[in-house]
């Protein structure tokens, strides 16, 4: 059977037309080199050298071998190299999900450390409700998704970078301004505006504060998050929002952002992939980096 070592001893005989020279080159004495040549031209029943004392010349047959031998070569080597890469960090594209209550307040302070440390680092994002991430995931439509916690995660690994509180954005004039935190008894009295269903940030609340949908006067909305901010702004409710949101009124005098009484943090921000996920190292450095330039964020804030 023939051998890439052999493949090796005649690609180096070609390019030095010399038999010691690439000897030398492929580390083995001479004589080994001249057995292995020999027996790959057994093997092929061809002879691929003419070799006397003087001059080693390749046989017309022998050109068209060697070039094959060649593109072998090349492709062996791209795959030794793909190989050694894997363990290389973020050497591959990856595609990441990541729920619409997260994604517009965390990449902005994120993506550019990520780029500055990685930047050859290919990133695709889509944006989509935590259940339909973690079924992206599952079946490896995905490579892995930060989604908020707690949420049920059961054959997943999740890696958690972030804890946060959510903060009540209401009028210049209502009491709680100055009181410097809003429960969730005098929450559940205000004209609350919350996500529509499948939004974990709606389930969320909910239980922080320990209310249920019919407990509370409030408005459902198929809205984005950031609309129901807005609304809030233009004084048409209050809405929860969480810390990493709050730079969308930090310029706005007419409202104010409270802190929810209740204990927190009251979400926490995971990444999450398989457990057979080939490249969990990945992940977990993505987690660490994105930890780290929140944490950068909010001290320089």
């Amino acid at each position: 059977m023939i051998t890439l070592r052999q493949l090796e001893f005649a690609l180096a005989v070609a390019k030095h037309r010399h038999f010691k020279r690439a000897a030398e080159e492929c580390n083995i004495s001479q004589s080994a080199l001249s057995l292995g040549i020999a027996e790959l031209e057994k093997q092929l029943d061809t002879q691929i050298f003419e070799r006397n004392n003087k001059q080693v010349l390749i046989t017309p047959i022998g050109e068209e071998l060697l070039e094959r031998a060649q593109r072998i070569s090349s492709e062996i080597n791209d795959l030794m190299t793909r190989a050694h890469s894997h363990q290389v960090p973020l050497a591959y594209p990856m595609t990441i999900g990541i729920i619409p209550t997260i994604a517009p307040y965390l990449l902005p302070k994120v993506l550019p450390s990520l780029k500055q440390l990685y930047p050859h680092f290919e990133l695709s994002v889509v944006e989509k409700q935590t259940e339909r991430l973690i079924d992206q995931v599952r079946y490896g439509h995905i490579d892995t998704a930060i989604i908020a916690l707690p949420y049920p995660l059961d054959g997943l690994h999740a890696f958690e970078f972030w804890a946060e509180d959510f903060f009540a954005i209401l009028p210049e004039d209502d009491e709680h301004i100055h009181s410097g935190k809003i429960n969730s008894d005098d929450l559940s009295k205000t004209n609350l505006l919350l996500l529509g269903e499948g939004h974990c940030l709606t389930d969320q609340v909910l239980s922080v504060c320990a209310l249920s949908k019919s407990e509370i006067q409030s408005s459902f909305s198929d809205a984005s998050l950031n609309t129901l901010i807005q609304m809030s702004l233009a004084g048409m409710g209050t809405t929860l929002v969480p810390k990493m949101a709050l730079e969308q009124i930090k310029d706005t005098k007419a409202v104010h952002a409270v802190p929810l009484a209740e204990p927190g943090p009251h979400r926490r921000l995971a990444f999450i992939t398989r457990l057979n996920y080939a490249r969990v190292n990945d992940v977990r450095l993505l987690s660490e980096i994105f930890g780290q330039a929140l944490a950068t964020a909010e001290n320089e804030a």
